[in-house]
């Protein structure tokens, strides 16, 4: 007789699927990825044995299956290769909310954040340039600043406030050149990040012409509007190079969360102060009320901006629930 479906034999052996095929992830929607196999898209489901594991933008991943690309087929991914870094953020500094502990994967596998930030309409943010020098940081992925519309501001003052960081940046304007920007991206894989409206989606439809990305319009508040609506991974043009490399566009954000960032990686998210922390007191939490803090004297001697230990402060003051997002150049 046949067995019962409760007596027969359960194995945790999976198959090890030493044919899978590799693909890099470019886009994900509504539980299909979109996976680039040798230049070609192959559409793709998460097989069942993949558990709870996530599959983001930037993964490398094996395929199993129809993975021709041809209309209708559908591939599985099999396995998540391990990833060299992962750029995540959450709704909430305070780890003790919800929303604190709702961690969000940006992107896997990226090698440089470019941290988009417009110079006028609407004005530089450095609030939210720190927060994101702190993730980057933390992820181990360098970071560039791209400074937009370069034809209606200079860039002296927010160049100056990152003095001390000897922060690589690139300068854009509508129509100007990009061949410094190209540079600096070729051969690897860039994440843009950005407050809404600072021209992030212009910015990607220059760089890749076939990218259409829907661009938006600063409201009257100064405040951008949501364009970009998922994270998608574009491949730069050729450019006589064997790899041009690749750009990961993302939905404009309001905040960056650091909830899941230690303090001690927050710390190094400020490098001009970390050097003023070794006169502290053992065990110095570095905040505004703790009087035998030695980093107002490090600013005060020249070593750092005092706008960056604000900023740093205010982190602090966040992630123990306090308020660090307002203010008219805050997160």
């Amino acid at each position: 007789m046949r067995p019962g479906r409760s007596s027969r034999p359960r194995t945790r052996t999976r198959p090890k699927h030493e044919d899978a095929i590799e693909g890099f992830v470019v886009a994900v929607d509504r539980g299909r990825y979109t996976c680039m196999v040798d230049d070609e898209p192959v559409t793709a489901m998460r097989a069942r044995e993949l558990g709870r594991k996530s599959v983001v933008v930037g993964d490398r991943v094996g395929l199993v299956g129809d993975v021709s690309g041809s209309a209708g087929s559908l591939a599985r991914i099999v396995r998540i290769e391990e990833r060299t870094s992962v750029l995540r953020r959450t709704a909430d500094d305070d780890d003790t909310t919800a929303e604190g502990r709702l961690e969000r994967v940006v992107v896997a596998n990226a090698d440089q954040l470019v941290i988009v930030s417009a110079l006028a309409d609407p004005p530089p943010r450095t609030g939210f340039i720190d927060r994101c020098l702190v993730a980057a940081y933390d992820a181990d992925i360098t970071p560039l600043l791209c400074l937009t519309k370069a034809d209606l501001a200079g860039p002296e003052e927010v160049l100056g406030y990152y003095a001390e960081l000897d922060l690589p940046y690139v300068l854009s304007a509508p129509d100007g050149d990009l061949s410094a920007l190209r540079e600096v991206l070729a051969g690897r894989v860039s994440v843009m990040v950005g407050h809404s409206g600072v021209g992030k989606s212009t910015l990607v439809n220059r760089l890749v012409p076939d990218a259409d990305r829907a661009v938006g319009v600063v409201s009257a508040v100064g405040k951008g509007r949501h364009t970009s609506t998922s994270a998608v991974a574009l491949r730069l043009p050729t450019r006589r190079r064997e790899d041009p490399g690749w750009i990961v566009d993302t939905p404009g954000v309001r905040s960056f969360g650091l909830a899941l960032v230690s303090a001690e990686s927050l710390l190094h998210g400020f490098p001009d102060l970390i050097d003023g922390t070794v006169e502290c007191p053992p065990n110095c939490e570095h905040t505004e009320g703790d009087p035998e803090c030695a980093l107002p004297a490090w600013v005060a001697a020249g070593h750092a901006d005092a706008r960056r230990l604000e900023s740093y402060r205010r982190l602090l003051a966040s992630r123990s629930g306090g308020d660090g997002l307002e203010g008219p150049d805050r997160g």
